[in-house]
């Protein structure tokens, strides 16, 4: 078999990689995803009819009332893109097959077509495109369709319904067997110039919520649960000269938790989160070159860190001559307590905005994950915070702890 060359987002990488039975990408507009997943398809067909394996790749939607609602113009697409992939497929106006006709392709909808399907010949890959809308009736009836050694079923879909089928299934309660990733513009290297300006003009007249939906992966709905909710707003701005601060917060991660630094400004009743940095298990002598990278000025401010890691904080204001690590003197640990989550969140809504610079990505996310519990049984909002989603959080409400215990501040 030759060696071919094949371009893909960074992230899709590891999605194709050795075995699976399922791939799959979820995420917002303009992620690369469709086109990547239709190339992908072209790829390995080419390389089942070069190892003499015959079958069908089906391309399938909830609904299809013709060939022009389905992938195939998509799949053409990326063929065409491909001069080597170009060379050995047959294309015609409603067919696709490679030219020793061991593999072709069938496109078909799952929620009127679901009997026909069974009796296609052997299905080598299954890819459900625009799968956010596909019922737990037409999954249950396809997936042991695809039942030849070695088949594959691929999905992708843009969120939209928190514990939608497709969901539940590939994002909530993921297989051993599973390869799937969240996808969105900024992991796409060709994103284009074209919808970046889509992208902008939306982060500047849409609501936060209604933009990270259609941009960057989010559920569609907007829940009462959401602890921030229509209290940020995401944009680019620059600090002015007579705005309060820098204020810099940093909450220390672990195991899996991200370590999140926060640089903060206060201006006109309302806060703003200029730069984010931070990461999952940076080495402690890595620690304060990360943050100063990320946080510009830190080393020269007081910075409010969380109280867990005492001996982490003495770490990282002494500095080491021998290895050059630089150092963030002025670090102090907050002053944690009962009621001191839900005091500085009180305090955070108490702005009149909060505004996020759009370079702060996680920060966004947590803004919007953010929630209280929600009673099971009765769908109620609970009082009490879930614990996740708060690594960015914690680390504001520390950066403004010094601020919030001033009682006048917003007096007037």
């Amino acid at each position: 078999m030759t060696k071919a060359r094949v371009e893909l987002p960074p992230k899709l990488i590891p999605v194709f990689s050795g075995l699976a039975r399922y791939r799959g990408a979820h995420g917002g507009r303009g992620s690369g995803k469709t086109r990547s997943f239709a190339l992908m398809t072209a790829v390995r067909a080419y390389m089942f009819a070069e190892a003499n394996i015959s079958g069908v790749i089906l391309c399938g939607r909830e609904f299809m009332n013709s060939l022009e609602d389905s992938s195939m113009e998509e799949i053409k697409q990326a063929i065409r893109e491909t001069p080597w992939l170009d060379a050995y497929f047959d294309i015609g106006e409603r067919y696709i097959r490679t030219r020793n006709r061991r593999v072709h392709y069938v496109f078909a909808g799952l929620r009127h077509n679901l009997d026909s399907i069974k009796s296609k010949a052997r299905i080598l890959i299954a890819w459900i495109d625009e799968a956010e809308g596909v019922s737990e009736v037409a999954l249950q009836k396809l997936l042991p369709t695809v039942r030849a050694d070695g088949s594959e079923v691929w999905i992708t879909w843009n969120p939209e319904l928190d514990g939608s089928p497709v969901d539940k299934r590939f994002r909530k309660e993921i297989a051993g067997d599973a390869k799937i990733v969240e996808l969105n513009y900024a992991d796409n290297p060709w994103f284009p110039a074209v919808l970046d300006g889509e992208r902008r003009n939306d982060q500047r007249n849409l609501d936060p919520e209604t933009y990270a939906w259609i941009w960057d992966g989010a559920y569609r709905e907007n829940s009462v649960a959401q602890i921030f909710a229509n209290k940020y707003r995401i944009s680019e701005f620059e600090a002015g000269a007579d705005w309060d601060g820098p204020y810099f917060g940093l909450d220390f991660g672990f195991s899996q938790d991200p370590t999140a630094g926060v640089k903060l400004w206060i201006h006109a009743r309302k806060l703003y989160v200029e730069y984010e940095a931070g990461g999952i298990e940076i080495e402690n002598d890595d620690m304060a070159a990360m943050l100063i990278k990320g946080l510009p000025g830190i080393e020269k401010h007081v910075v409010v860190a969380d109280n867990a890691r005492p001996e982490l904080i003495s770490h990282l204001k002494k500095p080491d001559p021998k290895s050059g690590r630089p150092c963030i003197p002025k670090m102090e640990a907050c002053a944690k307590g009962k009621g001191s989550v839900e005091d500085g969140i009180s305090f955070m809504k108490a702005f009149d905005e909060i505004v996020v610079h759009a370079r702060c990505k996680e920060t966004i996310k947590e803004f919007r994950m953010y929630s209280y519990k929600v009673d099971r049984l009765s769908g109620d909002v609970l009082t009490d915070i879930v614990d996740k989603w708060n690594h960015y959080m914690d680390a504001i409400r520390y950066g403004i702890e010094k601020v919030r215990k001033k009682s006048q501040f917003f007096a007037g």
